[in-house]
This record gives C-alpha cells, structure tokens and sequence, in this order.
C-alpha cells in the first residue's frame, strides 16, 4: 500500500510544474515608450507670498498675562508661607496612628498646602485657555508661552513640597 503511495507522488509533483515550463517567447519590450519620453518646457514657479505673520498681543491679552501672573504668584507666595507650619505638624505625626489627632491636623495642613496650589493651578488652567484662543485667532503667543513658563515651575515646585511632605507622613 505504501509503495503505491511512493509511486503516484511524484507525477502529483510533476503535473502542476509542467504548467509552469510553458512559454509563449512574446515578452513586452523594455524600451521606453513615447509617452515616458520628456518632451516640453518646464515652467518656472512664480514665488509664493511671504507666510502670514501671528498678530501682536493685545493690550487687553497683556494685561489679562499680568493679571494671572500676579495671581498665580501670590497663591504661591501664601503656599511657601504655609509650608514650615506644615512641614511641623507633618514631623509631629510621622509614626502617629492614621486615628491620632496629630495625624489629623497634618492632614489638614497638607490639604491647605493643596488649596493654595489648587489657586496657582486655576491661573494655569485660564493660561491654556488664552493660549488656545490665541492660537485659534492667529496671534502671537509667545508672552503666554512665557506666562506659562513661569507658573508651572512655580507648580511644580509645590508638587515636589507636596510629595516630599506627603512622603514622610
């Protein structure tokens, strides 16, 4: 039974490779043909018009940079004033139980740290907002760029506070 196995598999093998052999010898040619040939002028580009420029920063965007600048400023100046009173109730609680008033009173220290960081975080939220109109309206955004700068290093100076302080509790 297997011999006859072994001898039908080779012209199982043979039939579908003699299809393959056959040639016509009608191969297209590989010259160029009239329509790839270059032929015509190349015309010269006329030059395009300089890009537009954003427009300048109204006096009212300014004064708005200003505004939430001092803002975030003065919500950070409140957070450093807050921070050694915390960082006190904070060391008193480290190794007290989670039911301790001193555990209590960090916590509501630390969440008064958060509420001042919250404030620089809502003139950050407003400095995105005039950031996208001012996209939105084609104007230059570099002074929010800048405004922008400055408050989230200011932020995040009060994230590595928070996380350290909420570290050693």
């Amino acid at each position: 039974m297997m011999s006859a196995h072994l001898r039908i598999a080779p012209l199982l093998f043979a039939v579908p490779l003699a299809a393959c052999a056959a040639g016509s010898g009608s191969y297209p040619s590989l010259a160029i043909r009239d329509a790839e040939r270059v032929g015509g002028s190349l015309e010269t580009p006329t030059p395009e018009a300089p890009p537009a420029q954003p427009a300048p920063p109204s006096a009212d965007l300014l004064a708005r940079l200003g505004q939430l600048q001092s803002q975030a400023a003065s919500a950070h100046q409140a957070f450093l004033a807050a921070v050694p009173a915390t960082r006190r109730a904070v060391r008193a609680a480290s190794g007290a139980g989670i039911a301790s008033d001193r555990y209590a009173s960090a916590q509501v220290a630390l969440a008064d740290l958060d509420s001042h960081r919250s404030r620089a975080a809502i003139a950050l939220g407003d400095l995105d907002l005039l950031f996208a109109d001012a996209a939105l309206s084609f104007e230059l955004r570099a002074p929010i760029v800048e405004t922008r700068a400055d408050v989230t290093a200011m932020i995040a100076q009060e994230d590595a506070v928070l996380a350290e302080l909420r570290g050693a509790i």
